[in-house]
């Protein structure tokens, strides 16, 4: 698997002593992404050279924005950029008018001196985990098996604009698992911010409960600062392995055959394990009541997502353009359109119980499993069968679903490679809000590793 060597963190010590300069990083960034129309549907060159400009005077004058200053950065294609369209993927909506402003998360990400580049392909409405478009076509990620696996999704342009080193950091959405799932497939880091960390306001929303966002980067360093520029913060101090020491993880074991995890995922999990224990982190193993509580509720009562997903796209279902959508999108929204009216309300309340819930069987510790139960699934296939495609999409979503549902913030991160060389990934996930204590962890994981 191969990303970019060049980190935010290492263009902006590249940047403070002159060894690079943000206009030449963002036309070679530019220049990638023109030659990437899958990854990028749109590239916004004036704004991005012009940023450029500005941020290079900054550093001259050695008063840069914020740590990311002048750093290339990609938004998934449901954040309004003045100017352009925002596609959520779709072919119905790239025919609605320019937005007129940046969404709020775009615009601190301005304020911080990022580098726009443009915005990244993804699944229709971002209603899948494969990441498939046949609108705009689907991303991929030539050094998964020649380009010849699924990028993981919905955010499938972000996982591989940083995968293919166009940029260091691409902000993704996660309603199911779709910031962490493409980071899995791709060797990539993703954060999932608990859902009232970041503003989606001037975002295109799937669910309004259940939607997230965070950035997909080449480590967790990377995460971190971007979720200090956009709040205007310091970055935290680094943390170093010895913030391992007495820390305590939590292991499901009945996660591994409920879920069908392949041999492959396991081995390098339990491998991710053991370097925390390594490190003098404590290891708990046991069955959470919660877990297959969720896993029931969604099994017997539905998809929370799914239920306010077709309340969103109603009008447009109820409409001749229905037929433009995406078949494999419209048949997963559509199956909840007989679903009594009670539902929703029902699966709300029980979802604030279960949160609660969580908090208290976790009692503090972190709960770390597989990101997704499997690698990368072959792409051909997928695209050919209908059928296929649904079983895979489920099956590679049940894992990271389990946090959306609680709300937890997650970090996915590398955990090996399987005998073909594709990347397997384990999540860490802490109960609602508790996002600075797990961006620490996942820090002081990523030391112990690295």
């Amino acid at each position: 698997m191969s990303i970019s060597p060049i980190t935010a963190a290492a263009l902006s010590r590249a940047y403070a002593t002159g060894e690079a300069d943000p206009v030449e990083v963002a036309q070679a960034a530019l220049s990638k992404a023109l030659a990437a129309p899958t990854v990028f549907l749109t590239v916004t060159a004036e704004r991005a050279r012009l940023e450029a400009v500005a941020s290079a005077r900054r550093w001259r004058d050695g008063r840069p924005l914020s740590a990311l200053d002048g750093v290339p950065v990609a938004w998934k294609d449901l954040f309004d950029i003045a100017g352009t369209l925002t596609t959520a993927g779709s072919a119905v909506f790239a025919e609605h008018p320019p937005a007129t402003r940046d969404a709020p998360l775009v615009a601190a990400g301005t304020r911080a001196g990022m580098v726009c580049i443009g915005k990244t392909g993804l699944s229709e409405f971002a209603f899948s985990g494969l990441g498939l478009n046949p609108h705009f076509g689907t991303a991929t990620n030539l050094a998964l098996d020649g380009g010849r696996r699924a990028p993981g999704g919905s955010s499938s342009g972000a996982a591989v604009a940083v995968a293919a080193g166009i940029v260091p950091i691409a902000i993704g959405t996660d309603t199911g698992g779709s910031i962490r799932v493409p980071s899995g497939f791709n060797g990539l880091t993703g954060y999932r911010a608990s859902g009232a960390r970041y503003s989606r306001d001037g975002m295109v929303a799937l669910s309004p409960t259940l939607d997230t966002c965070g950035p997909l980067a080449a480590n967790v360093i990377d995460c971190i600062a971007f979720d200090a520029a956009v709040r205007a913060i310091q970055p935290p101090s680094p943390t170093d392995a010895a913030a391992l020491t007495g820390a305590r993880f939590i292991v499901d074991p009945d996660l591994f055959e409920r879920y069908a995890v392949t041999p492959a995922v396991a081995e390098n999990f339990e491998r991710f394990v053991a370097r925390l224990e390594q490190a003098g982190a404590v290891i708990e193993r046991k069955p959470l009541a919660v877990l297959a509580a969720v896993r029931d509720l969604i099994r017997d009562q539905g998809w929370l997502g799914g239920l306010e997903a077709f309340a969103m796209h109603r009008a447009l279902l109820d409409s001749p353009d229905a037929a433009r959508i995406d078949p494999r999108v419209r048949v997963r929204l559509e199956a909840n359109r007989a679903v009594p009216s009670d539902r929703l309300a029902q699966l709300l309340a029980r979802r604030r119980e279960l949160i609660e819930t969580f908090a208290n069987e976790t009692a503090g510790a972190t709960l770390v499993m597989p990101t997704t139960p499997h690698v990368a699934p072959v792409l051909a296939p997928l695209e050919a069968d209908p059928d296929l495609f649904a079983r895979v999409n489920l099956q590679t979503l049940a894992m990271t679903m389990l946090g959306s549902f609680l709300d937890t913030p997650a970090v996915a991160m590398p955990s090996g490679v399987d005998v073909d060389g594709l990347p397997t990934s384990a999540q860490l996930m802490r109960v609602q809000g508790d996002d600075n204590a797990l961006l620490r962890i996942a820090a002081a994981l990523e030391a112990a590793v690295r």
